[in-house]
């Protein structure tokens, strides 16, 4: 994987060069992510001409909204990438591998929601909330590889262990992240809902996707036929976390749960630091884009008060028995950090997006 940054002298480019507007796809628009990179585009006014909405057959001729207008979910086609400048592939792993090639051989730039692309050459892993607090900025490329979007909970985990870094050196940092059915897309959400279901009415529970009860229920791993291992997903997040951070970030040690939760990533964060914890201190380190510190009971951080919101919600404890120790307790959208990553990828790299195929 290429790692296309260095310290920022300049500022990141404008996203409009000379008024341009670009042609995006979105492969996988029927899906949760997909349905949330749409409502980012549109609510950053990323200069978009024409947004095309592409997915399976199960979403085929849907209706879904693009800003003002309403358009239909078209089949995945060869041609429907022609002239396209950003192609978002927000659908499964295999869909992305198997129309990526297509989309970049037709002069589009790939922005990966899949984390299909990962190893493939030249692919960089990306959080531009994480480069703008290392001051780093993209190197203009003619042809990038493809951007892949790290994942939610190693953007949150980043952010906040660099910024507490500021404060003070930090000793160690144990993390407990609970992960939500959406990020097994809208069949992991309908399994949880129907194991719910069942359980209260005595019913057989449906495991298509996690191969075990999650409903009412608190697991470290899935059953043995669902795809990803829960194992998988928590090495995807610490190795993401790796390459966003950078080697002078702290390292987590990372425990994954699946929790019975609809949406929302939820963190518990032990930190140590090499002095006496001073909640003031750390809470004007962590104060800044992208987080919102919380103190009352009514806005403390839930996954219902993140739901919606590209802030990360934070509240912060002193720990009882360890002076140099503190809590912090965050709740996130991650499917709105995703997508707010996977357009700012975009628009970073709009400025020097030529129009057309590159011959």
């Amino acid at each position: 994987m290429s790692s296309n940054f260095k310290s920022a002298a300049v500022s990141h480019p404008d996203p409009v060069r000379g008024g341009n507007f670009y042609r995006l796809a979105i492969v996988g628009a029927g899906t949760l992510k997909g349905k949330e990179v749409a409502d980012v585009l549109n609510d950053r006014n990323f200069p978009s001409l024409d947004v095309k909405l592409l997915d399976d057959d199960e979403s085929l001729g849907k209706l879904e909204a693009v800003g003002d207008e309403v358009t239909f979910i078209q089949n995945v086609r060869n041609e429907q990438f022609q002239n396209v400048d950003f192609t978002f592939f927000a659908a499964d792993a295999d869909s992305t591998r198997k129309n990526w090639k297509t989309a970049r051989n037709a002069g589009s730039t790939i922005i990966d929601l899949s984390y299909a692309l990962e190893d493939e050459l030249n692919a960089a892993i990306r959080s531009p909330w994480i480069e703008r607090q290392l001051g780093q900025t993209l190197i203009p490329e003619l042809q990038p590889g493809p951007a892949i979007v790290a994942h939610p909970a190693a953007v949150v985990l980043a952010l906040l262990l660099l910024r507490v870094q500021k404060a003070g050196p930090v000793e160690r940092v144990v993390a407990m992240v609970f992960e939500p059915a959406s990020e097994h897309g809208q069949k992991g959400m309908d399994e949880l809902h129907e194991q719910t279901v069942n359980l209260l009415s005595f019913q057989q529970l449906p495991k298509n996707v996690f191969d075990t009860q999650v409903a009412f229920n608190m697991v470290a791993r899935y059953g043995e036929h669902s795809v990803p291992a829960l194992a998988t997903v928590e090495s995807r997040v610490l190795r993401h976390y790796q390459r966003i951070a950078g080697k002078n970030a702290p390292l987590p040690s990372l425990r994954l749960v699946q929790a019975p939760i609809f949406h929302g990533h939820a963190f518990t964060i032990h930190l140590e630091l090499g002095q006496v914890a001073d909640v003031e201190s750390i809470s004007r380190a962590l104060a800044g884009e992208h987080v919102n510190l919380t103190q009352g009971a009514e806005d403390a951080p839930s996954n219902v008060n993140a739901a919606g919101q590209a802030d990360i919600q934070v509240s912060i404890a002193a720990d009882a028995s360890h002076p140099n120790g503190l809590w912090l307790w965050a709740a996130s959208d991650n499917l709105r950090i995703a997508a707010s990553n996977a357009v700012e990828c975009a628009e970073s790299m709009a400025a020097t997006r030529p129009r057309g195929k590159i011959q």
